[in-house]
């Protein structure tokens, strides 16, 4: 029979196996650098652990992850000797090159010059598909809050795109 300590890390390990992929791929849009994509996750999944004896309770502990992954982005102060990396390839180099590959190349570029915040709400709202109020939630601020940072990450990704009215960000950026 398996002692509490190896059940308690048995399903913590389930649990980070099943969510290593979105996590990753999320952290890899909000950053756009797949070492520091691993870098996020580490740091998330650590912190997990460290709280996995407290997460009985949580309702949505995908979502309470994600809300970490993205914490870790908007508050990154990392030392570049901390870096780990969790895969031998990048995101890419399973996927066959698609069409757009050029388009979608320009819309990470111009992504990575919107301000950070602004880029983790775009990355969230157009990208992971999540609705304003649970975008809302995971940065801790208002669906108002939500809307307005959208709006003028918008702008910014617009004006990095040279004035393109209208610009398919869902599919330029989504596939990774």
């Amino acid at each position: 029979m398996a002692s509490k300590n190896e059940q308690r890390d048995a399903e913590y390990t389930e649990f980070v196996s099943a969510q290593l992929t979105s996590l990753r791929r999320t952290a890899f849009l909000l950053c756009g650098d797949t070492h520091r994509a691993d870098d996020l996750v580490q740091q998330a999944i650590t912190k997990l652990y460290v709280r996995w004896h407290r997460t009985r309770d949580v309702v949505h502990l995908d979502r309470y992850v994600r809300t970490m992954l993205v914490r870790e982005f908007l508050d990154e102060r990392r030392l570049s000797w901390a870096k780990v990396r969790l895969f031998g390839h990048t995101p890419d180099e399973r996927r066959q090159p698609e069409p757009n590959t050029d388009l979608r190349l320009v819309v990470r570029a111009a992504l990575e010059q919107v301000p950070r915040r602004q880029r983790a709400v775009l990355v969230l709202r157009f990208l992971c598909d999540l609705p304003v109020d649970e975008v809302a939630q995971l940065l801790g601020c208002s669906p108002g809050t939500v809307k307005s940072q959208t709006s003028h990450g918008l702008a910014a990704l617009r004006r990095h795109l040279g004035g393109a009215a209208d610009f398919p960000l869902t599919t330029a950026a989504r596939s990774h």
